[in-house]
């Protein structure tokens, strides 16, 4: 069991409360490096003045989240396990369905799509282009949006693609711009969507489901239940691939191993039903014509066990029952009525911010440990289930309220509690009998424990060197990113200053640029050979400041015009550095920093000497 810091798991709470984001099932080790930082990053000493900081700046969630997602993934990652599976598992499963069925394939944990595309070019070597557009769906999934919307676009760099054999390059992708753009054709059957492994309902029928050095993240309890989810979707005898540094370490026989070293297992059926019990999926009935529908759906509501309550999207009175009336006081009476105006709305409970919150995040809410009191000190248990109502295309009808009474379900509970108390005395009594033979196999258990012990300890090991193996393989392609722009803006701006430096060379006139406060920035090689002044004497001096032989005071004028942004020109009589009499031709012009013309944030002085 590993230890728990009381405050950081009350920021887990709050991530799961306000964002959805469930983190309590990954392992605390890596977890807490990842968060501590981030917190670094942001100069914040401990986890509840970070979970003010959270508070306060709602965008730290997202940079949050990408420091605790580790997004690494590759085209035909350990390419001898990818061999194996598309010889020894696709081909033969490929052979066993009928020509035409269709193909269900789960990439869980997709990250940026490398994976969910590997498996498009594993299956259209097997079927052939055409017979996989029309059999093959890939379902991809991440929690990261950011990562799912990178994988939508299906487009990658040459290092990225160097994983990818350079036959396979030119069969399945398209030169775009520098990068490369999997086949629009077949990317369709590739269809990408978010998916939280540990709350999500899994994706249902598959006959191969790949998950890579995901689960290694999550605790063993975590782990379990994901597997237990794998399981229900994946079809009978349907595969299951996971990474190098993952195994099935939780019991239960779900899986069985295909090939251990390749982590491929192949999903264990389900025991047959017992004679009598329920029966397995059936064909689903002809459907008839049914009339008289509204009616009936209006008494099926009305004669539910359940009272139930139905708000519009206006948080109307709708729809009522008679369990609601029975035990509220709610009636087709109430319905068009505001649901602020019934008592109902705050008592039990506040059921006002439930509504609104299932309006808004489009979920279903569970409320419990909700006691009402009745006539006689008696107490009714409720669970109150929000649930919003949506049309196919996804917007708000309305929001369902439904009061589940589990008072009987609470003393069956208290019951059984009590049963076990009893059972663990009696368990005593028996265990008190056995000691001596206990005794003659405590020695061979040790054993067995220590070893199962350090293979544990050399897996979480295992596992914990991956996840570090990937978070500085991360961190790498981030640096690696950084340098590469700051290398491509270095060379553009070493460009730019080139070319503006040998166009003010090249001129054959003196040219100054001040800024709105006339402070002199730049000052070419024609003014100093003009006036005797070289550019690091005056850069940054006031222009009419300077001591040349050019009659400051009489530009006055057309500096402030040039600031106004209208542009000027003067005839002056001047001395240049030899000491000679010139006459000089002074243009001013104002000096558009931004290009919009807006406005002026200094003037160019262009002084061109005549005989």
């Amino acid at each position: 069991m590993e230890p728990t810091d009381p405050q950081f798991e009350a920021l887990l709470v709050y991530l799961k409360e306000s964002r959805g984001f469930d983190f309590t099932g990954y392992k605390r080790s890596s977890l807490i490096r990842r968060v501590n930082r981030r917190m670094n990053q942001v100069d914040v000493a401990d986890y509840q003045d970070y979970l003010d900081f959270l508070q306060v700046h709602p965008d730290e969630f997202t940079a949050l989240f990408n420091t605790i997602l580790i997004n690494v993934t590759a085209f035909f990652r350990d390419s001898d396990a990818w061999d194996y599976l598309r010889g020894e598992v696709l081909e033969p499963l490929i052979l066993a369905r009928p020509p035409d069925s269709p193909i269900r394939v789960w990439s869980a944990g997709c990250a940026s799509g490398e994976e969910a595309y590997t498996l498009a070019m594993a299956l259209a070597e097997v079927l052939g282009p055409d017979a996989f557009r029309e059999r093959v769906k890939i379902y991809a999934t991440d929690v990261d949006e950011e990562q799912l919307n990178e994988a939508r676009q299906a487009t990658y760099g040459e290092r990225e693609m160097q994983a990818v054999p350079s036959d396979l390059q030119e069969r399945y992708f398209e030169p775009n711009g520098g990068r490369f753009s999997f086949r629009k054709d077949l990317r369709r059957s590739v269809i990408f969507g978010r998916n939280d492994l540990v709350q999500d309902a899994p994706i249902s029928r598959i006959d191969l489901l790949t998950c890579r050095n995901t689960l290694m993240y999550f605790n063993a309890e975590t782990q379990s239940k994901i597997l237990g989810r794998f399981h229900f979707a994946l079809a009978d005898s349907g595969v299951l691939f996971l990474g190098k540094a993952e195994m099935l370490l939780s019991p239960g026989g779900l899986f069985t191993p295909i090939d251990l070293k390749r982590r491929v297992f192949r999903r264990v059926p389900r025991i047959a039903l017992a004679a009598g019990g329920p029966a397995a999926e059936s064909p689903r009935a002809a459907v008839t014509a049914v009339t008289g529908l509204d009616q009936l759906r209006g008494e099926a509501i009305a004669a539910s066990p359940l009272a139930q309550l139905v708000l519009t999207s206006d948080d109307l009175v709708a729809l009522t029952n008679r369990q609601l009336e029975k035990q509220f006081g709610v009636s087709s009476r109430d319905i068009g009525r505001p649901f602020r105006d019934l008592d109902l709305s705050y008592r039990p409970v506040e059921l006002r911010r439930y509504v609104e919150q299932a309006q808004v995040e489009r979920r279903t809410l569970r409320i419990t440990e909700v006691e009402v009191p009745r006539g006689g000190g008696a107490v009714t248990n409720l669970e109150i289930q929000v649930s919003p109502l949506t049309d196919a295309e996804g917007s708000l009808l309305g929001v369902s309220v439904i009061f589940h009474d589990v008072s009987e379900a609470r003393r069956l509970h208290d019951d059984l509690e009590h049963a076990n108390q009893q059972l663990e005395a009696a368990y005593e009594e028996l265990q008190s009998t056995n000691e001596e033979l206990e005794t003659t196999n405590e020695e061979l258990q040790s054993t067995v424990e220590e070893l199962e012990t350090t293979n544990e300890e050399l897996q979480s090991t295992n596992e914990e060197l991956e996840t570090m193996n990937e978070e500085l393989q991360s961190t790498n392609d981030e640096l690696q990113s950084i340098n590469d722009q700051l290398r491509v803006s270095t060379g553009r701006l070493d460009e730019a200053n080139a070319f503006l430096e040998a166009i003010l060379t090249s001129l054959q006139a003196g040219v100054a640029v001040v800024d709105r406060d006339l402070r002199v920035n730049m000052w070419n090689r024609r003014a100093e050979d003009l006036w005797g002044l070289r550019t690091e004497e005056v850069t940054g001096q006031h222009f009419l400041n300077l001591d040349i032989g050019l009659p400051l005071e009489l530009l006055r004028p057309l500096l402030r015009g040039a600031l106004g942004g209208e542009a000027g020109e003067a005839e002056v009589d001047a001395v240049n550095r030899r000491g000679r009499p010139v006459a000089v031709h002074v243009v001013c012009t104002p000096l558009d920093g931004r290009g919009t013309g807006t406005g002026s944030e200094g003037a160019i002085i262009v002084m061109e000497a005549g005989d």
